[in-house]
């Protein structure tokens, strides 16, 4: 099969055969690298990498893949580049498009990777927009193919907010290889209507099967993989976390001392310093524990009477036989 030339901008955009052969490559590639086998293909290539949001793992899987193939890789950070301030993304596409080879994208709208795409010339690979994250989908897949064998039939159960790039692209993923994908979130925060459309078509044909269920307990059981993210957005305010935990509330039947715990936790991860976070949310979880003992000690009460009932039943059942 031949890719050449072809970007990677969204799932949609290729066929179960393609994206299972994207695996194996994947897969032949990783295989050499951890045999110590010189996999040094792209030998005199440069690429580019075009972040507009930071990240730690894919910004060095990226660098380090590109090593591994024997290009040359220069990152461009958020402030390293004048896309979108002096220039525009058209320009910034052809003047990269003239040097590289390739260019890897992470940051907002998709509409900027496809314009990208569309002005450079080179192929373009989608790192992360608010819509789409290919590459980590076929990361996943990787994953979850090397522990099952096989993708096509497995349940996968997403638990987050599935209006964007994770919940989107698994959807989409899933879709396309014929897997059982199910979107575990308050009904608010379900996939775009537009998008669920698209996939159903997908799923058609492939024997996919896509659903949307609130409920946790009716969402996991049955579940092969189980998907989870964060609930608040890169880019989001600290301040949607309340309105998350609302939303769950009504859901999940949260009292209000859990309600508590739960935004706190959450809140946790936005203060000054890794230190302070690290404190406030020991704390929170500290707090957690202590509700969890108490449920299971009130359980424990409640199993004590039931073993107490069930036995009376028993003797009172003996005593109408005699």
């Amino acid at each position: 099969m031949n890719l050449k030339g072809r970007s990677f901008l969204k799932l949609l955009d290729f066929t179960p055969a393609e994206i299972t052969y994207l695996l194996g490559l994947a897969a032949e590639l990783k295989a050499k690298k951890k045999a110590g086998i010189p996999h040094r293909i792209h030998e005199g290539k440069n690429i580019a990498l075009l972040f507009e949001k930071d990240s730690t793992r894919t910004r060095c899987a990226f660098e380090v893949a590109g090593h591994d193939l024997g290009m040359g890789v220069t990152y461009l950070g958020p402030t390293g580049s004048q896309m979108g301030k002096k220039e525009s993304i058209a320009d910034t596409a052809r003047v990269l498009g003239r040097m590289y080879d390739g260019i890897e994208y992470r940051g907002y709208a998709q509409t900027i990777v496809e314009q990208l795409a569309k002005f450079s010339g080179v192929p373009v690979w989608n790192g992360l927009t608010n819509e789409f994250h290919p590459t980590q989908i076929l990361a996943d897949f990787l994953t979850i193919q090397e522990h099952f064998g096989g993708l096509k039939g497995k349940r996968l159960v997403y638990m987050g907010d599935a209006r964007y790039n994770m919940g989107d692209s698994l959807m989409v993923g899933c879709a396309k290889m014929g897997m059982h994908f199910v979107a575990c979130a308050p009904e608010k925060y379900f996939p775009d209507p537009a998008l669920i459309e698209q996939c159903q078509a997908v799923a058609a044909e492939t024997g996919a099967v896509l659903e949307f269920i609130s409920d946790p307990d009716k969402a996991v059981p049955g579940a092969d993989v189980i998907y989870t993210d964060v609930w608040v957005s890169m880019g989001e305010p600290d301040s949607v976390w309340q309105e998350r935990i609302e939303a769950w509330q009504k859901t999940l039947g949260l009292t209000s001392e859990e309600k508590e715990i739960f935004a706190g936790a959450g809140c946790a991860f936005f203060g000054k310093s890794m230190g302070e976070n690290e404190k406030s949310l020991e704390h929170y979880l500290k707090r957690l524990d202590y509700v969890i003992d108490q449920v299971r000690g009130e359980q424990k009460e409640k199993q004590k009477v039931y073993q107490t009932v069930s036995v009376m039943c028993g003797l009172i059942i003996i005593l109408l036989f005699l």
